[in-house]
């Protein structure tokens, strides 16, 4: 291959990345249990607990819980207290291969979350030692997203339990917005 033909071939690959990005990256997600040990590594370093949120795509109570945790806000103070991991689970059809984490789900079931449904969440401290999950309801229910009164009391108490340097203001700001931007109930207007 002379000169030409290299570059040739070589600008035509990068401009197919650009135009079919769905093909460009063909790597296959990092096991569950190398992202927890990674996670509890960091955790260690940084003197913070692990947050794990098993997740999947398709899931709407999990967007909403990102679109919580990603307010810059509330980003800021989840990520002053924990190393937060999403692991994509009980994904279908090609997501399963392509997005969801190898091992995922049989780390979710190790956890407790095994008929708990998503999102579900799990504190654990920087050795792997489980702190708390969403198992706070009623009846070892999950909580998933915190949207009923109830459910934001036992976040927040989560929080409480698994965060002791996370201000007692941050706290209430958090609960606040949860509050105000609760679901409405089927049926309210």
């Amino acid at each position: 291959m002379n000169g030409f033909t290299a570059r040739f071939a070589a600008t035509v690959c990068v401009a197919a990345a650009m135009v079919f990005p769905a093909y460009a990256d063909t790597a296959t997600p990092a096991p569950a249990r190398e992202l927890i040990a990674t996670a509890e590594h960091t955790a260690a370093r940084q003197k913070k607990a692990v947050m794990v949120i098993y997740h999947a795509t398709w899931c709407g109570w999990c967007k909403r819980l990102d679109s919580v945790m990603e307010k810059p806000e509330f980003k800021s103070m989840f990520d002053r207290n924990y190393v937060v991991l999403k692991l994509d689970v009980m994904e279908t059809g090609e997501k399963k291969s392509t997005v969801e984490n190898p091992g995922g789900l049989e780390t979710m079931k190790e956890l407790g979350g095994e008929k708990s449904g998503l999102p579900f969440y799990v504190f654990l401290d920087a050795k792997g030692t489980k702190l708390a999950d969403s198992n706070a309801m009623p009846e070892n229910a999950n909580i998933g997203y915190p949207g009923e009164p109830g459910e934001i009391t036992a976040f927040m108490g989560l929080i409480h339990r698994t965060a002791p340097r996370w201000s007692q203001a941050d706290q209430d700001k958090l609960k606040d917005y949860l509050v105000a931007n609760a679901p409405k109930p089927v049926g309210a207007h």
